[in-house]
């Protein structure tokens, strides 16, 4: 990775910086602060909890409409997802990676042209953590969902969940 790194700053007109190790929470924190953007341009993402560490930073997000992603960032609110199109199901690999590479590019020129935008995407962001994401938030929808599951056990009615965020499970 590092010879490819040397390689793409050696071609590009831009200041690269590559951080090769872990990095300690506060830092992570700064790094996240101070972005102007956060992009994750993942092909692969279960869930994307650095989506939501750069939420709660307020920072506005780029990423790949992949995986668990979606269920994070709401487009135009909290940031931009980036259609994605594999070759196919089993393949990480975009059907079209030139233009992935340039919806990518697209949708970060955008939002750095627009400092407004970026701000009220960060604080956006920022409040749908804490809505939804937060500890206290998921400790709440984990209880409910174990009494909506008690109460239909003693005959009280079936349990259905909908929605996004802390609350995407569902059950008939």
């Amino acid at each position: 990775m590092a010879a490819l790194v040397e390689t793409v700053r050696r071609e590009s007109d831009a200041a690269i910086i590559w951080i090769p190790e872990m990095v300690s929470k506060e830092d992570v924190i700064a790094l996240y602060t101070h972005a102007a953007v956060f992009v994750c341009p993942s092909v692969y993402e279960p869930f994307g909890i650095i989506n939501l560490e750069a939420m709660a930073c307020e920072t506005p997000i780029v990423a790949a409409a992949v995986g668990g992603i979606p269920e994070i960032i709401v487009p135009g609110e909290t940031g931009t997802l980036v259609p994605f199109d594999a070759v196919d199901d089993a393949s990480a690999e975009p059907r079209d990676p030139e233009g992935y590479s340039r919806a990518l590019a697209a949708a970060i020129d955008a939002l750095l042209a627009d400092p407004e935008g970026r701000a009220r995407m960060g604080r956006a962001g920022r409040l749908r953590v804490l809505a939804e994401f937060s500890w206290k938030q998921i400790a709440k929808v984990t209880l409910d969902f174990y009494a909506e599951l008690i109460a239909g056990e003693q005959g009280v009615g079936k349990v259905r969940r909908v929605g996004g965020g802390a609350g995407y499970a569902t059950i008939d």
